[in-house]
């Protein structure tokens, strides 16, 4: 079987791209010129230049493959353009990663596309599956936990911006890679969505002190109501001043994100690696 990859050159698919290969799949990467390519150097791959925005040269690019395993961004309002193409290519078989960041309950910008996507993805006609990640992390590539990684490094005192009690349930990087792998060729998946999350929910407050745990780093918890600062952050936002953190950012964080992956242990296996399993991983490959 040929698998048509988008994102593959991004943090989630640099690691579905090898595992597929490694379990014996051809496989073809959409990738734009500006794509930084190091991090697959496998001579298997086979590449294809194009933008997820021009349904022609996709549906050119998909040609000769036999599925889709889209891990490209849904937030953008490409999802339209992706099936297209794939059902002009002649594509049945597609798997799309999503985020359970649609079921916030904040007004984000992005909610609405994403929710839109999944529905053109469930009426599309192709046998899809729908992967919903939590939070995933796994190495410098992330853009979470390996931040607050680099903060207790250099300082002892991490502010956190309300109680810290909310709920968190991040998922380690390889996780998301097996969970592709193992719903490809499964017909157990066909036109079902998925949550899949770490193994374990966590509060704010235990993923630092799980950190700095093993950095053998004594750490202080600052804790800073948190709806002033998302105020300042909303004012800086308006008058387009940058700032490291987003008020969307703060608010997701005092919003519970813990989430059952029953069914997805039940129909492709799914068994995740505990936070303090994971994140030693992603700090000895840093080491």
């Amino acid at each position: 079987m040929k698998i048509f990859v988008t994102g593959a050159t991004g943090f989630t698919g640099s690691r579905v791209v090898p595992l597929l290969l490694k379990n014996g799949y051809e496989v073809r990467c959409l990738y734009r010129a500006s794509s930084d390519r190091s991090t697959l150097s496998d001579p298997k791959i086979e590449w294809a230049q194009g933008d997820l925005s021009d349904t022609q040269n996709l549906t050119i690019a998909m040609q000769g493959t036999d599925a889709l395993v889209n891990i490209a961004s849904l937030g953008f309002g490409h999802a339209d353009s992706i099936i297209r193409a794939a059902k002009d290519a002649g594509i049945k078989r597609a798997l799309f990663i999503s985020t359970t960041a649609i079921f916030t309950q904040l007004n984000a910008k992005s909610k609405k596309v994403r929710v839109a996507a999944e529905l053109a993805i469930e009426t599309s006609g192709l046998k899809y599956t729908i992967l919903r990640p939590t939070m995933i992390y796994g190495s410098p590539r992330d853009r979470n936990m390996w931040r607050l990684i680099r903060f207790i490094r250099f300082s002892p005192i991490i502010p956190v911006f309300g109680d810290g009690e909310s709920l968190q349930q991040p998922i380690y990087v390889d996780d998301v890679a097996q969970a592709v792998m193992s719903c490809v060729s499964n017909d157990k998946t066909i036109d079902k969505s998925y949550n899949i999350a770490g193994k374990h929910p966590l509060t704010y407050n235990d993923v630092i002190d799980t950190i700095a745990r093993q950095m053998n780093k004594r750490v202080w918890k600052l804790h800073v109501p948190s709806k002033p600062v998302v105020a300042m952050l909303s004012l800086f936002e308006r008058v387009r001043i940058p700032f490291p953190i987003k008020a969307e950012q703060v608010l997701r964080l005092n919003e519970n994100k813990d989430f059952s992956f029953t069914e997805a242990q039940k129909d492709f296996g799914f068994s995740p690696l505990a936070f303090e399993e994971g994140i030693e991983n992603e700090l000895y490959n840093l080491a």
